[in-house]
Order: C-alpha cells, then sequence, then structure tokens
C-alpha cells in the first residue's frame, strides 16, 4: 500500500537511543531485520519497507547521528551494532527474524548473523562485501561517496547520481532525493569509522544460514566481484545478479529484486531450522 506509514520510536539500546520503524505487515512470516547504508536514514528503505511488509514486520532503525537518532555518544564496532539490534528485537518482543543489509549494512547484517546464529535465520545481502577484504569501486565513485555532500546537498547528489550508483538520475533517483533527511558530520564520521579494519572473510566459511547474495553488474561502489567472493566462501549461498542495476538496484528496482527476496526468504522458512535438528541428533 503506498504511502503506508511505520511505526516510529525512540529506543533505548543503553547509553544510546535510537529511532526505529517498523512496517507492520499483514503476513505470519518472520520479521525482517534491515540494516541501511552508510548516512541513510530509514525512510530511504521506504519503498522496501512497503513491499516487503505484505510478507511480514519490517524493522529498521537509523544509526547515531542518522536521520532522528541522536547523535553518538560514544565511538562504535559492528558488533556494538549487533548489541543495539538485540535490544530492539527484544524491546518489541520479535524473537526469530530474517537479515537483510545493503552496502555499509551488508557488513553489518554479516555481523548480526555470525554472533546471533539461533536468532537471525536467513540472510539478504545487497551490494555489499567482506568488509576490509573487498575489491574496491571506481575511485571517482568512492571519493564522492565518503563525501557527506551526498546527503547534504541533494543538488550535488543528483549531479553526481549516476556516477555514484550506476543507474540514471530518473524518477526512482527523484524519489530517493525526496526522502533524504542530511546525517550529522559526527554521525557519518562515527559510522564510517565503525568498518575500519573490519572484516569477516574469516568467519563466513562457517556461517549456518541460508543466505541470499544480490549485486548489481552496475556497481561502482561495491563491484560485482564483491558479492561472487561472497558466494565463493559463504556454504549455502545463492548468487543474483542484476543485469544494468548500480550501487541502489534494490530501490531502483525494487518491483523487480523485491519478489526475488521474498521466494527466497519463502523457500527457506523452515530448512534452517531442520539443519540445526539433524545436526543435534546427529
Amino acid at each position: 500500500m503506498a504511502g503506508y506509514q511505520p511505526k516510529i520510536e525512540l529506543v533505548d539500546v543503553g547509553r544510546q537511543k535510537l529511532r526505529t520503524a517498523i512496517w507492520q505487515g499483514g503476513g505470519r512470516e518472520r520479521p525482517l531485520l534491515f540494516f541501511n547504508g552508510i548516512g541513510a536514514n530509514l525512510e530511504l528503505v521506504g519503498p522496501l519497507g512497503e513491499m516487503m511488509r505484505e510478507r511480514s514486520d519490517v524493522v529498521v532503525f537509523d544509526m547515531p547521528g542518522i536521520g532522528g537518532s541522536p547523535a553518538p555518544t560514544f565511538p562504535y564496532r559492528p558488533s556494538t551494532v549487533a548489541t543495539w539490534s538485540n535490544r530492539i528485537l527484544d524491546e518489541f518482543g520479535y524473537s526469530d527474524v530474517d537479515v537483510m543489509g545493503i552496502s555499509w549494512g551488508g557488513g553489518a547484517a554479516q555481523q548480526f548473523a555470525l554472533t546471533n546464529p539461533d536468532r537471525a535465520r536467513s540472510l539478504v545481502l545487497l551490494a555489499t562485501s567482506a568488509g576490509m577484504v573487498m575489491v574496491p569501486g571506481n575511485i571517482s565513485a568512492l571519493s564522492k561517496m565518503a563525501n557527506p555532500r551526498r546527503y547534504i546537498d541533494p543538488d550535488y547528489m543528483m549531479s553526481n547520481f549516476e556516477t555514484l550508483y550506476g543507474d540514471a538520475a530518473d524518477n526512482s533517483a527523484m524519489g530517493h532525493k525526496s526522502r533524504i533527511i542530511a546525517p550529522s558530520k559526527l554521525g557519518y564520521a562515527y559510522q564510517l569509522m565503525a568498518m575500519a579494519g573490519w572484516t569477516s572473510i574469516h568467519r563466513l566459511p562457517f556461517l549456518k544460514q541460508p543466505t541470499l547474495v544480490m549485486s548489481g553488474d552496475k556497481d561502482n561502489i561495491v563491484p560485482l566481484a564483491n558479492a561472487r567472493i561472497l558466494k565463493a566462501v559463504i556454504p549455502r549461498s545463492d548468487l543474483k545478479i542484476v543485469k544494468g542495476g548500480g550501487h541502489l538496484f534494490a530501490v531502483s528496482r525494487a518491483q523487480q529484486v523485491v519478489p526475488t527476496i521474498a521466494r527466497f526468504l519463502d523457500d527457506h522458512a523452515d530448512d534452517y531450522l531442520q539443519q540445526n535438528t539433524a545436526s543435534a541428533q546427529v
């Protein structure tokens, strides 16, 4: 339902409050915990939240100093983000969840799945990498991505949209522009530093969850080669390539992408539990 407004609350996760949104779904499947990209406020995934809520609840939160969350009170790491996520899920009474992350949020999603194997049942990784061990993107795109001006100055973002995201600045880009809330400089810097030196590459071979890896073949920021690396090292993974898709394919091509994600989650709704039950009986 277009224009559906999520339930939004400020949740205390311990020394920090985080603005959290829930798109309350009509379906009965597991809730979906979503981790956003760097500097991105929760409104930017509104199209995904609205479409996925037909299947289940969707939970998204702003990082400190991003969107509507208060400024960070201390530096944090991906493990901190996983702890915050658990507290948010506990606050709303969620137990098992499916987990999805895009770009920076893909690293946070990996961290959450690795440290919470009994809570994270399935994993979806969009336009992301294994962290420090990655094939770098286009230098021009990366230099613009590191500049928070792409959020603070919408005209700058639109004029560099194709360089940044690999997609032409069409109607979907205009919608993206209208949903932007500029991050604070401190919030952006802390989020950028959170992943400094972090990698999951040595732990991914032990990842138990069924995992869907998706990448656009025109991604200037996280090239397709990174998705191939994730597919190679994650035991129970599938790779889907979005032809012509840039870094924001999950939003710009939501009509194409969301059904693929929903089918994957539905196909693996029970097999994680069955696999662990079988392992316990051996």
